[in-house]
């Protein structure tokens, strides 16, 4: 049973996780302008920083699914899951996402996301082509890849052709 959030606790943790989120652009993007030892060790600790805050809200609340927090803070959420630096805590989010998904109460690209990122991890091929090696920009070894672009679809993302296209414009 999922433990019920009231409307101003939810409204809280949205705030929290879109500022979380937004804190670790931030920190990348000035790593990109100034690629220094401290930027990293900055990322590195926002990151972390984020995972822990995640992992609280998720053993307290379960998964904040976008009908609890909403769509822009359910995306924090799944982004500060990406990049936490704990496969096993992604892996347990994997599961939540999933059954979110399948009750409605997640988008289906977050299931795609977070599907892909544990199965490269895991050194497995993705499903859905989410993942893009950076060093050959070009995506991680798919799962059947002639269905690709069917499986694409279902879960409401555009053709793999497209978001390599959007990737190389810098979109």
């Amino acid at each position: 049973m999922r433990p019920v959030v009231v409307p101003a606790l939810a409204a809280a943790l949205a705030r929290e996780l879109v500022r979380r989120a937004d804190e670790d652009r931030r920190v990348t993007r000035a790593a990109h302008r100034s690629p220094t030892q401290v930027a990293r060790r900055r990322i590195t600790e926002c990151r972390r920083g984020n995972a822990e805050a995640l992992k609280t809200i998720v053993k307290r609340h379960a998964w904040p699914t976008a009908d609890v927090v909403g769509a822009p803070a359910s995306t924090a959420a799944l982004m500060i899951l990406l990049h936490a630096p704990d496969l096993e805590f992604q892996l347990a989010c994997r599961d939540l996402i999933a059954q979110a998904t399948a009750d409605g109460r997640c988008p289906a690209p977050h299931h795609a996301y977070i599907a892909d990122h544990c199965a490269v991890e895991l050194g497995q091929p993705q499903f859905y082509g989410t993942r893009v090696d950076p060093a050959t920009f070009r995506p991680y070894p798919v799962r059947q890849p002639r269905t690709l672009d069917e499986r694409r679809e279902d879960v409401g993302l555009c053709p793999l052709d497209e978001q390599m296209r959007a990737l190389r414009l810098g979109g």
